[in-house]
């Protein structure tokens, strides 16, 4: 059973990969930090639009951002996927146990027809 808190930081990280902008802005990051400004120059919006997009990548965990003077630097956050994998994870052990049974029912099924 997922905890409460672990299920809101994954409803969190799961509504912020659901816009493309933002992940848009999570591949860029995988290249390297990247100032605001950098991550808002392929897209047609508003430096403040941009803004709220990262607030979102962050309050997810999925982003970290640090203030170097006046630029705002950002990066993957270590730990930002954590959640999501261990969802997933969970999901793929019971697809993994579904196809184990429908295998083990397959087997028996052939091997009846050769009996026959």
């Amino acid at each position: 059973m997922i905890s409460t808190q672990r299920s809101a930081r994954l409803d969190a990280a799961f509504l912020a990969l659901a816009d493309p902008t933002r992940r848009a802005i999570l591949a860029r990051l995988t290249r390297g930090e990247a100032t605001v400004l950098e991550l808002a120059e392929p897209f047609d919006m508003s430096q403040p639009a941009i803004s709220r997009h990262l607030k979102v990548l962050e309050e997810a965990g999925l982003i970290a951002r640090r203030i170097d003077g006046t630029r705002r630097h950002c990066r993957l956050a270590d730990t930002g996927l954590d959640d999501v994998d261990r969802w997933l994870a969970m999901l793929r052990k019971a697809l993994d146990k579904n196809y184990q049974r429908l295998d083990g029912l397959l087997a028996a099924m052939t091997s009846k027809r050769g009996e026959k």
